[in-house]
């Protein structure tokens, strides 16, 4: 890789980055001058609270971590793979594994929600 493409990766990355972030911000902002010049009242459109947010995302990363860890063990005990072929191959355990334990973390927490909220 060249001088000139170490330096250019970085600051396309950060100008595209602040362009994205300002370009987003102005049009909400945009859109909400519209709403309020029309008479529209914006107050629907304020974020409701999340009780069970914290619960959820608590869950998901649990349930992340358990996957990876499990995925681990079973690549250096299960599989053993110390052949390069073999190790493309468990790549897949590891996401899989993610996969699987992170939608039973959201199943879970939506499992504790419903419960609460039927009380």
């Amino acid at each position: 890789m060249s001088y000139q493409t170490e330096i250019l990766i970085p600051i396309t990355f950060f100008i595209t980055t602040f362009a994205a972030i300002f370009g987003l911000r102005y049009m909400v902002n945009k859109e909400r001058m519209a709403m309020i010049e029309k008479g529209i009242d914006i107050s629907f459109s304020k974020s409701q609270p999340q009780p069970y947010k914290n619960l959820k995302w608590g869950l998901l990363l649990i349930g992340l971590g358990l996957g990876l860890f499990i995925a681990y063990l079973l690549d250096f005990t299960v599989f053993n793979s110390s052949n390069e072929d073999m190790n493309k191959k468990v790549v897949f355990i590891y996401f899989s594994l993610m996969a699987i334990f992170g939608g039973l973390g959201l199943f879970i927490s939506y499992l504790i929600e419903k419960k609460e909220t039927l009380k």
